[in-house]
């Protein structure tokens, strides 16, 4: 843990299967607080933090050159691994770093 602090978020990694598997889950509430649908919804990168379970936070193209970028809560393990999206950043660039948000 050297180097890192206690609730700080992780490096920014590759998408994975099950982050993306989190974003297919949570595409619908997306598009409902953006305010418009999605063709693609594909996730590019993310970084996650450990509180009461994990925030993801998600860098995910949804066409053309436009990214957006996507804060999803699960649950410990014990509360049912539960998905909660918790905000969204639209109008992001594939350049933009992923911040806490």
């Amino acid at each position: 843990m050297a180097g890192k602090m206690v609730g700080g978020t992780s490096e920014v990694k590759q998408a994975t299967e099950e982050v993306q598997k989190i974003c297919d889950e949570v595409k619908s509430q997306v598009e409902e607080k953006a305010g418009k649908k999605f063709d693609v919804f594909k996730a590019k990168s993310f970084t996650t933090q450990l509180v009461a379970g994990t925030n993801y936070f998600v860098k995910v193209h949804v066409g053309a050159d436009e990214y957006i970028h996507v804060r999803v809560h699960k649950s410990l393990p014990h509360s049912g691994e539960k998905l909660q999206l918790h905000s969204v950043q639209t109008s992001k660039a594939h350049c933009d770093p992923i911040e806490y948000f």
